[in-house]
């Protein structure tokens, strides 16, 4: 018999698709290990990918932003499955519900905020500054932190060679999923005339898709797409990334992609400033609060330079291997 992971996680208009994308990443990875992953989320909304996926999931029919309400629902599909150990993937967790699901199972937490001292049996926390986080090593059975736990998908674990061209050619404007505040409209919108070719992805959630083929639909340069499912390939063709925080940087590292960040969530801030902390992803600022355009050209100025681009890229492949999801899915599967 297969051994199953079992991943509780959300994917909404409100969340986006990251939390249970790096929860796919980590399902490849039991898959991979001859396992079998089983998804439980709150709502219908991941449907479509858990399917394109092939994966076994539970819809719990509550609502994502009040996981103590699903308890009782969740308690039966535990005995039914007779789940030992629950992945759980949520900002919206909280204390009593972990006290309350722990009765019943191991809970693995995998978090990047550290909103309080989570009653979990394992952590996992993969992010760059997990370093600032005070996690209490005698009260938990594992602790899992650093990037060599971040979960990126199975195209990352052994990227293509990058290129490092002399010029910079290719640019790559992309936002998560969602872009509430227009960040690739600002963006594109200072660079439209500078480069050879600017590749504009908008996210599954993005309200901006329209107005932009409407603005640049008529560039030859420029190429608008929106919900792409092979973002690799676009990080590997550009020659610099400009991209919101969040799981794309840990791929921009992966792939070797010279990159400028920008922050469009508080959950992001700590997030972009480690990466320019640590010498890897320049930071060009909060959308939110002031006009980043002229950041991203100062940066973009810096980065003409090719031994600049290479010593980067090379520096960010060594930071973040790729392999993540691996190495969280043996832990779970041991």
């Amino acid at each position: 018999m297969k051994k199953r992971v079992y991943i509780r996680a959300d994917m909404t208009p409100q969340i986006a698709p990251g939390h249970i994308r790096r929860c796919l990443a980590i399902s490849d990875a039991v898959r991979e290990l001859g396992g079998e992953a089983v998804f439980l989320t709150a709502d219908f909304n991941a449907k479509r990918l858990l399917e394109e996926h092939g994966l076994r999931y539970y819809v719990l029919n509550s609502r994502w932003d009040r996981m103590q309400d699903e308890l009782e629902t969740l308690y039966q599909i535990i005995q039914k499955e007779n789940i030992d150990t629950l992945l759980i993937d949520s900002y919206q967790v909280t204390k009593k519900y972990l006290e309350n699901l722990k009765k019943a199972v191991k809970i693995v937490l995998l978090d990047d905020l550290f909103l309080f001292d989570y009653p979990a049996d394992e952590i996992i926390c993969y992010a760059n500054y997990c370093h600032q986080f005070p996690y209490d090593k005698k009260r938990y059975e594992n602790l899992y932190l650093g990037m060599d736990y971040t979960p990126l998908r199975r195209v990352f674990w052994k990227p293509e060679k990058k290129e490092i061209r002399k010029e910079i050619r290719r640019v790559l404007v992309c936002s998560g999923g969602s872009d509430m505040f227009g960040a690739i409209e600002t963006i594109v919108g200072k660079l439209k005339d500078r480069y050879e070719c600017i590749d504009a992805v908008c996210g599954l959630y993005s309200d901006s898709y329209e107005k932009l083929l409407e603005t640049y639909g008529g560039y030859k340069n420029i190429r608008i797409v929106k919900d792409v499912k092979d973002i690799e390939t676009y990080m590997l063709q550009a020659d610099v990334a400009i991209s919101a925080g969040g799981t794309a940087l840990y791929e921009l590292c992966a792939v070797g992609a010279p990159a400028i960040s920008y922050a469009i969530a508080d959950n992001q801030l700590k997030n972009v400033m480690q990466f320019e902390k640590d010498g890897l992803i320049s930071y060009a600022g909060d959308i939110r609060r002031e006009d980043i355009s002229e950041n991203v050209l100062t940066y973009l100025e810096k980065y003409e330079s090719q031994t600049t681009r290479s010593e980067l890229s090379r520096k960010m492949q060594s930071a973040v291997d790729g392999k993540g999801a691996v190495r969280i899915a043996k832990a779970l599967m041991e």
